[in-house]
């Protein structure tokens, strides 16, 4: 977090809170309203005091100001730089820490040291080609949706930068539950 947002939010301390005006979708893209935020510097900005409270609800923190963040899906979106490293949509590289998932809806999920991220964009497909059997052999395209409808990934797993992810199953709406977190905090209903 910047020096000057915690500077401002001791100086003024009770300002109250922002719901309903940001909003992080699939992408990594922030949404200001209805506007795609294309400011680098205010993308920048937003993604660096960028931060989760003791109830699992996503913020930014604009000086003394928490406006709360609505969330497409997780509170991270993961893309592949140019050099094939992961990076959250803030740019800070990203690290696996966990198992990979794949949710009902085909997208691939990685548990991070941040907590879940989605993956996005072109990396989906580099990820999605690290996928193998039991054996390590790369799988058809088929068996991938095999699996996904029935349910059941333990034959599979990810290969990436010479590690073995174990790969999961999850249904969509379980996400915001299995990870504790709140994709739309409200005053009331935090």
């Amino acid at each position: 977090m910047d020096d000057r947002v915690r500077r401002a939010m001791a100086r003024w301390p009770d300002v109250p809170h922002l719901y309903g005006w940001l909003r992080l979708d699939e992408r990594g893209r922030w949404w200001l309203r209805d506007s795609l935020v294309r400011n680098q510097a205010l993308f920048d900005y937003i993604g660096r005091n960028y931060d989760v409270d003791e109830r699992g609800c996503w913020y930014f923190q604009n000086g003394p100001q928490r406006g709360y963040v609505a969330l497409d899906y997780t509170p991270w979106v993961l893309h592949l730089d140019n050099s094939g490293m992961l990076r959250f949509q803030t740019g800070a590289e990203a690290r696996l820490t966990g198992t990979a998932l794949i949710d009902d809806e085909g997208n691939l999920l990685l548990v991070t040291q941040r907590g879940p991220g989605v993956v996005a964009g072109e990396g989906l497909a580099a990820m999605i080609d690290g996928l193998r059997d039991l054996q390590g052999e790369t799988i058809p395209l088929e068996t991938l949706e095999q699996a996904i409808n029935d349910q059941n990934l333990q034959a599979l797993s990810l290969h990436w930068n010479s590690e073995r992810v174990p790969l999961e199953f999850i249904h969509r709406a379980d996400v915001p539950r299995r990870f504790a977190f709140n994709p739309s905090p409200t005053p009331t209903g935090h």
